[in-house]
């Protein structure tokens, strides 16, 4: 037993260990089920009679596009050859770094004169290339190729080949002839085998001006197998020398210069909007992205130090959103751009869209409060700038709808107060994101499980500040001004050695996913647009190694958007709830969140679907579903998203690794369905048909 000598010291020891600890010695889960150890029964009872005032707008379930890793360059768009214009200055120093790294051969081509990523055929050959600054077809550059009187000399690149689709390639070059025989070959061969030819193409390029020359490659099956690199190759014999540039190579099943798979994809995933924006924005040039592709001239894209092309411009992006059946969503650059570019952009889409009416959807600027943003403005200047770029688009098109640049929920107040000294009517939303990191949390060193269920509880806490905001407009007088959710995304640490956690591209991301689209469901009198970030990469789908594959969170914005609810109904359930105590570091303090949450809505056929996901990482919900108001047929659907573990995921390995499984379980008024741990079910109950069964 301590002396009270010795307690005395004792607690003011133990008293500064705490206050240097902080809340984080007490980061806790709180359970509030009754009795966790007896795995009861759930009851939910769906009063289909009951009807919410408001209608669920589908723009809650829109995506968004950014040229951001290989979202638009190696993904959607079908290009398989990398700086065909063979320009410099397309990549920063930290991306040419990781290139070297994953490719050590791109020093040596670098030393000869070859611009990223092209390589020399035969690189004992030494230097035989010239880059020629002034004298190109394309831009500013093109690379002089001079063969030796023996053999072949070339460049060639690392490509991979969509073969499990296609054996047919089309593509073409410009050449201007300098001496020599004038025959240029173009072959695929195997991948640092020279003389392993699988197609061949060639072309008599005599003209001593710049003249662009077709040719079509095609493969006998296991020429190249899936996920094979490839060598694409451009060489000249027999003392040959000429110019070469503006290289280009795409399967001959693109659509429209697009991947066919992610077109495909894309459209499935019944996206009523698609953004084209993000931090790119602020030091986009529309104009640089239309007329001849041949000609347009490729940039550094300063947001990500990758290139951007701009083969894939305002053109391609509007025949993307009519492939996919969505309304474009585009975001003015007001960054470096000015209120004439913005308004000439304007007059341009409405003049190639649709009816040619206009009233579309224009973001004002991207996360301007940024420092990462390009020419981001003071927070003092952001009000009049949204002004006089507002004034610029209305007198183009009147009809336009303006999406002002907001701040993130949990930091919103003071940039939104600026922006909200703007009279009424000069936007028709303010914009909001959340991206955020899942395992910072307060806790020190929390358990891979806190983790989890601090993230899972997030959507429960975003609602609440969702509601916040709203109250802030509508003090300030906006009374028809909603909010537009342009972003929003669920990242677990990605460094090495860092915990697992929920993250875009696994299923604890989807878990997440789900339950982010239930608020969106509650809120959507308050934010009738949300862009999930993206259709392409991050949560929704990837292509690597030319296959096409999805995210897990891709099947759970699908899923959501194929029921399309139209009108939610009022749901009462007894599951129980948790709270969470310092967890994620954005939102850490959450109370009151479903472990089993539930959504209910009729839908346009008449059908009633609940969205329902079980937060629990161990414990299957067994539940009792009585319905009310609502006649269902013998047999519902269920669209389960599931795996082994909430951090599985899908790659060009295993793309189907997590994915939708279907079943149809047997239904009445009152129904008995189990959902399992960790799980996403949209569970639809087919209205009876008189005389049916």
């Amino acid at each position: 037993m301590l002396t009270a000598e010795i307690e005395k010291p004792f607690s003011r020891i133990l008293a500064i260990a705490l206050i240097a600890l902080g809340p984080n010695l007490y980061g806790q889960i709180t359970d509030h089920t009754p009795d966790p150890s007896r795995n009861r029964e759930v009851h939910i009872a769906v009063h289909a009679d009951r009807l919410a005032a408001q209608q669920i707008p589908a723009t809650i379930f829109g995506s968004f596009l950014e040229p951001i890793g290989r979202s638009t360059y190696g993904g959607l768009w079908a290009e398989l050859v990398e700086n065909g214009s063979l320009e410099d200055g397309l990549w920063s120093t930290s991306e040419i770094m990781r290139m070297e790294r994953e490719q050590p051969e791109l020093l040596r081509a670098s030393a000869l004169g070859l611009p990223l990523p092209w390589e020399p055929l035969v690189s004992s050959q030494g230097n035989r290339y010239e880059p020629r600054w002034g004298d190109a077809a394309n831009s500013s550059r093109s690379l002089e190729i001079m063969a030796l009187p023996a053999g072949e000399t070339g460049i060639r690149q690392r490509i991979y080949l969509p073969v499990q689709r296609t054996l047919e390639y089309d593509g073409s070059l410009w050449i201007r002839h300098l001496s020599g025989p004038a025959q240029l070959s173009i072959s695929i061969r195997k991948r640092n085998a020279g003389d392993r030819i699988v197609a061949e193409a060639k072309v008599a390029a005599s003209s001593s001006d710049w003249t662009r020359y077709p040719f079509h490659l095609t493969l006998q099956p296991e020429d190249v197998f899936p996920l094979e690199p490839a060598d694409f190759v451009l060489s000249l014999s027999d003392d040959a020398r000429a110019l070469v540039d503006q290289i280009s190579l795409m399967p001959a099943d693109n659509v429209d210069g697009m991947d066919p798979d992610i077109v495909r994809m894309a459209a499935d995933l019944k996206p009523s909007v698609v953004r084209f924006g993000g931090n790119f924005t602020s030091g986009y040039h529309w104009q640089d992205g239309v007329g001849p592709r041949d000609k347009r001239v490729g940039r550094l894209n300063l947001a990500w130090g990758i290139p951007e092309y701009n083969t894939f411009g305002t053109d391609e992006f509007l025949r993307f959103c009519e492939r996919v059946h969505a309304q474009p969503q585009i975001a003015l650059n007001l960054g470096t751009g000015t209120p004439e570019e913005a308004a000439g952009w304007v007059r341009y889409v409405d003049e190639h869209w649709g009816d040619k009416r206009g009233g579309l959807l224009w973001e004002l600027g991207n996360e301007l409060w940024g420092n990462w943003n390009t020419g981001y403005p003071a927070r003092e200047q952001i009000g009049d700038r949204t002004r006089v770029f507002s004034e610029a688009v209305r007198k183009v098109d009147p009809n336009s709808r303006l999406i002002a640049t907001g701040a993130d929920p949990d930091n919103y107040s003071e940039w939104n107060a600026v922006q909200l000294r703007n009279p009424p009517g000069t936007f028709n939303y303010l914009s909001t994101h959340f991206v955020v990191t899942t395992d910072n949390v307060q806790l020190h060193d929390p358990s891979n499980d806190f983790i989890a269920k601090a993230a899972f509880a997030m959507p429960v806490g975003l609602g609440k500040k969702l509601g916040e905001m709203t109250e802030q407009i509508q003090q300030a007088g906006h009374h028809d001004t909603k909010i537009a959710f342009t972003e929003w995304l669920f990242i677990g640490n990605r460094q090495v050695g860092a915990r697992a956690a929920p993250d875009f591209n696994n299923m604890g991301g989807a878990v997440i996913t789900a339950g982010f689209l239930n608020m969106l469901l509650d809120h959507a009198e308050i934010v009738p647009i949300s862009d999930m970030t993206g259709i392409l990469e991050f949560a929704g789908i990837w292509k690597r190694r030319e296959q096409v594959y999805a995210a897990p969170a891709y099947w759970v914005l699908r899923t959501y958007a194929e029921a399309a609810p139209q009108r939610l109904v009022a749901v009462e359930s007894d599951a129980p709830l948790y709270s969470v105590e310092h967890g994620v570091t954005r939102l850490p303090e959450i109370q009151d969140v479903p472990w089993l949450d539930v959504r209910a809505a009729l839908l346009a056929d008449g059908d009633l679907a609940l969205f329902c996901v079980n937060r629990n990482l161990e414990r299957d919900y067994r539940a009792v579903i009585s319905l009310q108001g609502f006649e269902p047929a013998r047999e519902a659907t269920a669209k389960t998203i599931t795996a082994p573990s909430i951090y599985n995921r899908n790659d060009e390995d295993e793309p189907d690794a997590v994915g939708v499984t279907t079943d149809h379980p047997p239904a009445g008024k009152s129904t008995n369905y189990t959902f399992p741990h960790a799980s996403v079910v949209v569970l639809r109950f087919h209205r009876s048909v008189p005389g049916g069964a």
